[in-house]
């Protein structure tokens, strides 16, 4: 399934109350490799941003005035986003806009078109218990660079959570190791099966398992001693 990151710029924070979207930024992986084939629109909300909104992506109410309305980008937008997977950072917010603005002009909520959506910001919460989990506070956990951020912008922002996904979600799925940087003339490169190896046992030591002992901790105090080792031990 393809998956779009996708992020938006809003003129304040609540779509029931009148905010629109002013700027829509998409980002497409295919088989865990950023594509290019992305999406970009700025769009006039008819109405005035918020001075708070102002702060956070600085985006001037004047420049937006000759920007087509969400009404004319609307194909386009669903042609693109038709069956992928979307990935948001807290995707209840994104979500809630582009339904007010689907709604407004008599279309059906996004769920209907996209094949599933999915919120990094509850993953992350759930790989990173207590932690804060931001867009910038993953990205410096992560190592992604985020040092062009100085305000937020639906295009960029939707790239840094796309390099944080892959970040995220990178794990080892077997014990196979390739052996040299790349196939040559069609061939595959050569495969270490490690599972024949006999591996050593290393013990943790006193600082990694008070480590340890902390990151429990840590997921006791989230899940409010609801978490499963605990139950079944009855610890």
């Amino acid at each position: 399934m393809r998956q779009i990151f996708l992020d938006t710029e809003t003129t304040g924070l609540s779509a029931e109350n009148g905010d629109r979207i002013i700027e829509i930024g998409c980002v497409e992986l295919v088989g865990r490799k950023l594509t290019g084939h992305n999406k970009h629109f700025y769009l006039n909300p008819e109405r005035d941003s918020h001075e708070d909104a102002l702060k956070v992506h600085g985006i001037s109410n004047e420049f937006l005035k000759d920007k087509p309305r969400f009404s004319a980008v609307v194909v386009e937008l669903l042609d693109y986003l038709q069956g992928a997977e979307i990935i948001i950072h807290n995707a209840p917010f994104d979500v809630s806009f582009l339904d007010k603005e689907l709604e407004l002009i008599g279309r059906a909520p996004i769920r209907h078109c996209v094949g599933k959506v999915t919120d990094s910001l509850m993953m992350a919460k759930e790989m990173f218990p207590g932690k804060r989990n931001s867009l910038n506070a993953l990205c410096d956990r992560l190592d992604v660079d985020n040092s062009g951020r100085t305000l937020h912008g639906a295009l960029l922002d939707a790239e840094l959570l796309a390099d944080v996904y892959i970040n995220l979600t990178r794990g080892q799925n077997s014990l196979m190791m390739d052996v040299g940087s790349s196939a040559q003339d069609g061939d595959s490169a050569p495969l270490i099966n490690l599972s024949t190896f006999e591996l050593p046992l290393l013990a943790a030591n006193d600082q990694e398992i008070a480590d340890h002992e902390k990151l429990l901790a840590d997921l006791d105090k989230v899940s409010k001693g609801k978490t499963v080792w605990r139950m079944m031990s009855g610890i």
